[in-house]
């Protein structure tokens, strides 16, 4: 049969234990090395600087760690989401800025908070296809500044100013202004098709699973404290630190702040009010950050002499109704991912889900374990399970290390790779609900030791 982009990443011989992915004729994707620069609550450190000067910083953080020359890089991709005007293609201005030679094509990709995934699978779609050999994909995200736009019908103006020849026709157009002109747009974590934000979402699926305001805190203060102990255990190999222009360098993330249930339970609903479940310390906060990993066929890796992290295996994309299932992408695409690969959930021994709220993780794991969800809602015959707790989001997760919306897809499965290494597992799934009702799922496959 043909190939599709998720296909192709099945490879050959692998590790004695446990099954064995592969298919003839297809090449080897790995991940060699991936980095980030911590990520930032927005409005600290990076406040004054710009989203490629984030980008670049990955980038060269991973040129440091791996001592890949620049020229045998084929072509990078970044994934962002609330992109600057001026660098619309992000990964273009962020490459030239980290020394990459001009003749390296880059563009940028957006699919909300799966945005570096799809930049990562855009690289291994490229290798797979034998149209490159070494790909770098990454993300970035900069919420600490914004694009703010004028009003529609200021800009219309300002257009039309800028056409006129006279100064009659400037002053006609001007005198046409009215107050109601200067009122800004600004963005918001909104859907267009719903106008509903996420947040409200978040509140509705907790809502709709039974899940407690109790419950949600109680994940959270999970999420800091694991995320806590695995910084202070030196097990964030990831982060590499970045020396911020005219300020200090930053070494670590810092939004990992381990709290109180007390302390926890005395906020308030921060977008169903008074009677929602989802406060600011159970959400995911705003953040600034930037990632980086380098993939290469395994042929070209080994010639290179790298010694590989991990292969990419089975990928899948799903969507859903946004308005109802906004925040369900990991129910629907773990099981689709598993089949392409013929694994089981029993076959995982690393899972890495992204944290967008506590009541979204809860209501995916509920939904994952339901038969009546799997029967009325996904056509399936049976649930898939949902992961064991034990191997779940072990070194915490986006509601305590932070989520730039474009870059937590890297951070998830060089985080797999990492984990699988130290816990002597073999394969990692890492999955992601996105705005829109998109989601997404790979499978991560330790490189044999």
């Amino acid at each position: 049969r043909s190939l599709s982009c998720s296909s192709q990443l099945q490879a050959a011989a692998q590790p004695k234990t446990k099954k064995t992915l592969g298919k003839s004729g297809v090449k080897n994707v790995v991940v060699v090395e991936g980095v980030r620069i911590p990520f930032l609550q927005s409005g600290t450190s990076y406040a004054d600087l710009m989203p490629h000067d984030l980008a670049r910083a990955a980038l060269q953080g991973l040129l440091t760690r791996t001592s890949v020359p620049r020229d045998v890089v084929d072509y990078i991709v970044y994934g962002t989401v609330i992109q600057e005007v001026k660098t619309s293609n992000v990964a273009r201005e962020a490459a030239l800025g980290a020394g990459f030679s001009d003749k390296t094509p880059a563009h940028t990709v957006t699919m909300a908070c799966i945005s570096s995934n799809q930049a990562m699978t855009t690289g291994v779609g490229m290798i797979a296809a034998g149209q490159c050999d070494v790909v770098v994909a990454g993300g970035v995200e900069l919420m600490s500044d914004v694009p703010i736009r004028h009003s529609r019908k200021m800009r219309k103006t300002m257009l039309t100013l800028n056409r006129a020849k006279t100064l009659g026709q400037k002053l006609s157009l001007i005198s046409k202004i009215r107050p109601d002109y200067f009122a800004p747009e600004l963005p918001a974590v909104a859907e267009f098709s719903t106008s509903e934000t996420m947040g409200h979402s978040a509140d509705r699926l907790a809502a709709a699973f039974g899940i407690s305001r109790l419950e949600q805190d109680e994940y959270a203060l999970r999420s800091h404290t694991l995320a806590k102990r695995a910084q202070d255990e030196g097990l964030l190999l990831d982060v590499v630190p970045f020396s911020v222009p005219g300020k200090e360098t930053v070494t670590k993330d810092n939004g990992i702040r381990p709290s109180s249930m007390e302390q926890m339970g005395k906020l308030k609903p921060a977008f169903v009010k008074p009677y929602g479940t989802v406060t600011a310390a159970n959400s995911s906060f705003l953040t600034d950050g930037a990632s980086a990993i380098l993939l290469m066929s395994e042929e070209k890796a080994l010639a290179m002499g790298y010694k590989p992290k991990a292969y990419l295996r089975d990928f899948v994309y799903v969507s859903q109704d946004p308005k109802d299932q906004l925040l369900l992408g990991p129910t629907y695409a773990t099981p689709k991912v598993l089949e392409r690969a013929g694994l089981t959930l029993n076959d995982i021994d690393v899972f890495e889900f992204h944290e967008a709220f506590a009541g979204q993780i809860l209501a995916n794991l509920k939904a994952m374990d339901s038969d009546w969800f799997a029967q009325n809602y996904m056509g399936r015959k049976s649930k898939v399970g949902a992961p064991p707790l034990d191997k779940f989001n072990t070194w915490g997760g986006s509601l305590s290390l932070g989520h730039p919306f474009g870059a937590t897809g890297c951070r998830l499965v060089i985080t797999a790779a990492h984990r699988l290494k130290k816990e002597g597992g073999q394969y990692g799934l890492v999955a992601a609900c996105a705005a829109g009702g998109q989601g997404h799922a790979m499978i991560v496959e330790l490189y044999p030791q």
